[in-house]
């Protein structure tokens, strides 16, 4: 009698394992869209977090338009350094859209939901903004040593066609590297928690939340990190050793200072842009640290695009001269109006 039971056990719990694991493949996919936390949960900050990001949404895109609009329109800007700062412009206007306006409406709403759908896009559009800032930025310091270290073979060798080559090869790059990503990305299948941590969908979080194998991406990842991000790096570290080196040499003070003021502006941008990067991401991933990656976080998201402008208008002299012939242009034209 002791067999029967046995058997019928055997198959109670196999039919019972069978409706679990068919549980358990429906639930995978219930989660539909996430929760982001974003930078705090007290309701007395939202307005005044939304008043703070709108002011900065305003003048970040202000300023880069205002700088775009000052590189095609006036003539002694149509040079190499200047039409990769307007690339760099027009980047920083889609880059801080990925972001702001989101995290806008949901300080405004209280909604924090985004969908899965969404919430990749938004990190494509992440990835391939971000890693085309990186080559671009590696462009512009080939172009600051090649203005300094070459500048008798300056002009012949950064000419029109390099630099749109130059400008197209890190779009593109930034584009088709990312878009390979997502593509890994789309296999995943979310379930059980739903709530991220973060104030934006970035690959780390969205990996903790999968239920699938993320051993695959998490390699793909790291063989991408090297043509993304530590390629550019290096070039960009290796042009601005090679400036440095070639400006000490220079004889007079005068002489250094003008050669140093040239690429002044973008070493201040590569310093912001890289240093917080790379404080975010080397950071200890601890609960107690979680706070400090946010802040860091805003730092590249939010407050690089909003520097970028304001650094190159203030510290560069003919982009400062070309805004004051554009407000002049504007005044003779009201008043010829009036």
């Amino acid at each position: 009698m002791v067999q029967p039971n046995i058997s019928m056990f055997i198959t109670f719990h196999d039919h019972r394992m069978q409706l679990m694991e068919k549980g358990d493949a429906e639930n995978q996919t219930d989660v539909t869209e996430f929760i982001l936390l974003g930078l705090g949960d007290l309701p007395e900050l939202q307005i005044p977090l939304f008043l703070v990001f709108l002011v900065i949404y305003i003048v970040t895109m202000a300023g880069n338009f205002l700088i775009i609009a000052l590189v095609v329109t006036d003539q002694h800007l149509h040079t190499p350094m200047y039409f990769f700062l307007g690339n760099l412009s027009c980047l920083e206007t889609c880059y801080t859209s990925a972001f702001l306006p989101r995290m806008l409406a949901s300080l405004l709403t209280g909604d924090r939901t985004i969908s899965v759908g969404g919430c990749k896009t938004q990190f494509f559009f992440f990835c391939f903004l971000a890693t085309t800032e990186c080559y671009l930025l590696a462009a512009m310091s080939y172009d600051r040593y090649l203005a300094i270290c070459k500048p008798l073979h300056y002009e012949t060798c950064m000419n029109g066609k390099l630099c749109l080559q130059l400008a197209a090869g890190c779009w593109i790059s930034g584009f088709l590297l990312c878009t390979i990503m997502i593509c890994f990305m789309s296999q995943l299948i979310f379930c059980g928690s739903n709530v991220m941590d973060h104030f934006f969908c970035d690959l780390i979080p969205m990996l903790k939340l999968s239920c699938s194998d993320t051993s695959q991406i998490m390699l793909v990842l790291y063989i991408f990190t090297f043509p993304d991000a530590v390629s550019p790096f290096l070039l960009t570290l290796t042009s601005y050793v090679c400036i440095v080196s070639t400006i000490l040499r220079i004889p007079s003070t005068t002489g250094r200072q003008k050669a140093f003021s040239t690429c002044f502006s973008h070493l201040i941008v590569v310093t912001l842009f890289y240093g917080t990067i790379m404080i975010v991401y080397m950071l200890p991933k601890s609960s107690n640290l979680r706070a400090l990656n946010k802040v860091f976080s805003v730092c590249y998201t939010v407050l690089t695009p909003l520097a970028n402008p304001l650094i190159y208008s203030l510290r560069n002299r003919e982009v400062k001269e070309a805004l004051r012939k554009a407000v002049r242009k504007c005044l003779a034209l009201t008043q010829k109006s009036d």
